[in-house]
């Protein structure tokens, strides 16, 4: 088993920076892959990026690139969402979660843990 506990979201103005976190605790040395989605209200949940865990190769939804990145530090068992220029369309509940059974594909359905989700809000 591994348990998700995201951290670092809140309420932002348009333009504005926050940084999310994401503890893992557990079995993290089975994690092969880790990512971000996000679910705004009325909507679906969306990926926004994913991270390997090993080689730290990264991927983004295009609606984030070049404003958001994601990282690791393997040593914490954390990964980051650094979120730069913020929209209002970027509010949403903001949701990690892990892979360990090393699928390739990044998106929903390829996780097994997910974490309880932090809100981010950004104000026009």
């Amino acid at each position: 088993q591994v348990q998700l506990v995201e951290s670092g979201g809140g309420l932002v103005q348009a333009g504005g920076s926050l940084r999310l976190s994401c503890a893992a605790s557990g079995r993290t040395f089975s994690i092969y892959k880790m990512g971000w989605f996000r679910q705004a209200p009325g909507k679906e949940r969306d990926f926004v990026a994913a991270i390997n865990w090993s080689g730290g190769s990264t991927y983004y939804a295009d609606s984030v690139k070049g404003r958001f990145t994601i990282s690791r530090d393997n040593a914490k068992n954390t990964v980051y969402l650094q979120m730069n220029s913020l929209k209002p369309e970027d509010t949403a509940v903001y949701y990690c979660a892990a892979d360990q059974h090393v699928r390739r594909s990044i998106g929903e359905g390829n996780y097994d843990y997910w974490g309880q989700g932090t809100q981010v809000t950004v104000s026009s």
